[in-house]
């Protein structure tokens, strides 16, 4: 007779994540220095280099604003210097971001402005 192979909808919720946590400290426990080291560069590099959005951009660079902490501007500037033919492709985007957020300020001016009572 076959034994029954298990799916993780035989286990509670609790039970799911003690053996999730279980296997984190047995898998961590059982990677060399190397491997570990290995793991968290691919980890820490697809967090911070495959960013989707803006807001996931923004999250990359508080971590690495953290991270550096005051020598983050000195960082950046000697990046700009070295890099300077580069630096018209964020200015274009934060330009269009700008102009959409003064077009809003405007319709809410406009807006505010209409008295309630004016149909």
């Amino acid at each position: 007779m076959k034994k029954k192979s298990f799916i993780y909808s035989d286990l509670s919720k609790k039970q799911l994540e003690n053996l999730k946590e279980f296997y984190i400290k047995k898998k961590v426990e059982s990677m060399s220095q190397q491997e570990l080291k290995d793991y968290v560069l691919e980890i820490i590099s697809h967090q911070i280099n495959d960013t989707i959005d803006k807001e996931e951009e923004m999250e990359a660079w508080r971590e690495m604003s953290d991270f550096f902490g005051e020598q983050f501007e000195m960082i950046i500037l000697e990046i700009q210097t070295k890099y300077n033919e580069d630096k018209n492709l964020i200015s274009t985007e934060i330009d269009h971001q700008k102009q959409r957020l003064e077009l809003l300020e405007r319709n809410n001016l406009n807006q505010e402005k209409k008295d309630m009572w004016d149909d």
